[in-house]
């Protein structure tokens, strides 16, 4: 079973491939890399339909206001990922100004607590998967520049952990649907998009990052090491994005493309 629960990042993350595809075949090569960097936003169709775009969470610098334990206060340091962040959202334009969302992101939050004292650093984070319900103000036709903001519900399903002494590695574990942090981890999200693809959102999760109830069995009794610890996470993200997914027509194109080239080769 926890063979097959490694396997939930990697799919999620390839989801996120068709993202990377041409979506005009009469593009040149030339201009691929600007696609895979800022993609294509989707924009409002006349036709009123709901749309698939592919989206989530970019680079995410996350971190704490501040961290206590035992109300003494504990140095943070800001905590950068890159993988996995990932999703997809669903959205529907009532008209070329404003429009609703939703979907389902994958992302990886945490925090880093460092006592010089005693010379021991913490690298805590969980993998979450949530769904964010959000709305957007702005120009949804071509997406220049549009205002979104919302909330959202995470699933916290793995729990990471490790001790670094005098900058050594010490200790490291993992927990699947770890009892250390809340199962379920709601939020308040905003942000902005503009052309031709950079954006910046901000998550502050107003819960208490640690589940203080926790008890960790010991050789010699039980210990509740998270009861005296209280951390309030955010995290900023260079983008959360709105690009184009391809469609069926799309797809049969590029997949005419490869045949050719392979045809070629051989």
């Amino acid at each position: 079973m926890k063979r097959k629960l490694y396997f939930i990042p990697l799919l999620l993350c390839l989801l996120q491939f068709p993202a990377f595809s041409q979506d005009n075949p009469s593009d040149s090569s030339k201009h691929a890399w600007k696609k895979m960097i800022f993609s294509r936003y989707a924009g409002a169709g006349p036709s009123k339909r709901p749309y698939l775009t592919w989206g989530g969470d970019g680079p995410l610098l996350s971190f704490s206001d501040k961290v206590r334990d035992a109300g003494k206060h504990v140095h943070n340091i800001p905590r950068f990922t890159f993988f996995f962040n990932v999703g997809h959202n669903l959205n529907y334009d009532f008209n070329r100004h404003f429009g609703i969302f939703t979907g389902l992101n994958l992302k990886n939050i945490g925090l880093i607590t460092e006592d010089d004292r005693d010379s021991v650093k913490l690298k805590r984070r969980v993998y979450t998967l949530g769904i964010p319900v959000g709305f957007k103000i702005g120009d949804l036709r071509r997406g220049s520049f549009f205002f979104f903001a919302g909330g959202s519900y995470d699933l916290a399903f793995n729990y990471k952990e490790k001790k670094f002494i005098h900058g050594d590695k010490k200790d490291k574990f993992n927990e699947w649907f770890s009892d250390r942090t809340p199962l379920l981890m709601p939020s308040l999200f905003a942000g902005l998009r503009m052309s031709p693809g950079f954006g910046l959102k901000v998550q502050y999760y107003p819960e208490n990052f640690f589940n203080k109830e926790y008890k960790e069995v010991l050789p010699g009794g039980t210990a509740t090491p998270y009861k005296d610890l209280e951390a309030k996470l955010f995290f900023v993200t260079l983008s959360y994005d709105f690009g184009r997914l391809p469609d069926h027509k799309q797809w049969k194109e590029m997949h005419k493309r490869h045949k050719k080239h392979r045809e070629k080769r051989s």
